[in-house]
């Protein structure tokens, strides 16, 4: 299996070495950029599969680069910041970002985190899992793609994950806890709220109705489930 590809943003050249020169050492294959103009340049040439992204650029912010490269293709994109507050955090997953993680940070720590984020990207490909349907909702793991209607829905690569995860086990609930172990694969450190907050942007995404909660229902003291009901006409 070839190495995985990842691109490092930071405009601190010493944390951008730092962090190349690691991944490297992990069998790796690394490049890095120091602002958004750069980083984008790379991203087309290169084609990671793992973005590690600085949210504060000196041409950009992360969140808007975040947007525009999951825009492009289906990548992970793990935040790397000095922005430790709670409205930071829910604002770097509500762009698309996949995890998040505080300076000073642990060097051992990142690459759990990426190792787990490129296991889950592996795994669909090499598992071939089924395809889903539901009604007017289908989901192709081989493709990673969703569609309600006959109509392309983009999701990011958590999205997905996370949608895939709850469908694939229609009728059971899961616990917020759960669904972090089972699709960031990794013992997470941090607000189960995050669980909260993807689960919302992929409701905006799949719902027939606003205000509706069709495939996806909150489970009151628990967390969530899928249901596996048509869509109403």
């Amino acid at each position: 299996m070839a190495p995985g590809k990842i691109l490092v943003v930071d405009d601190d050249p010493a944390i951008r070495t730092l962090i190349h020169r690691y991944l490297s050492q992990q069998d790796y294959q690394v490049e890095s950029a120091g602002d958004g103009q750069s980083a984008l340049a790379s991203f087309e040439k290169f084609k990671p599969e793992l973005i590690v992204l600085d949210v504060n650029l000196p041409d950009t912010t992360g969140f808007h680069l975040c947007k525009e490269m999951q825009g492009r293709r289906d990548v992970f994109v793990l935040m790397l910041t000095s922005l430790a507050g709670e409205a930071d955090k829910l604002k770097a997953f509500e762009k698309g970002a996949d995890d998040y993680i505080t300076k000073p940070f642990g060097l051992v720590e990142l690459g759990a985190r990426v190792r787990a984020m490129l296991k889950r990207s592996r795994t669909v490909v090499h598992s071939e899992p089924s395809n889903l349907s539901f009604g007017d909702l289908a989901i192709d793991p081989a493709s990673r793609e969703v569609t309600l209607k006959g109509g392309l829905i983009s999701l990011t690569a958590l999205e997905f994950d996370l949608l895939y995860c709850l469908a694939s086990k229609p009728g059971r609930a899961w616990r917020r806890s759960e669904l972090i172990q089972e699709v960031w694969d990794y013992e997470y450190v941090g607000d189960a709220r995050v669980v909260d907050v993807h689960v919302g942007q992929i409701r905006k995404k799949i719902e027939p109705e606003p205000e509706s909660t069709t495939f996806i229902t909150t489970v009151r003291g628990v967390g969530y489930k899928f249901e596996a009901v048509k869509a109403p006409e």
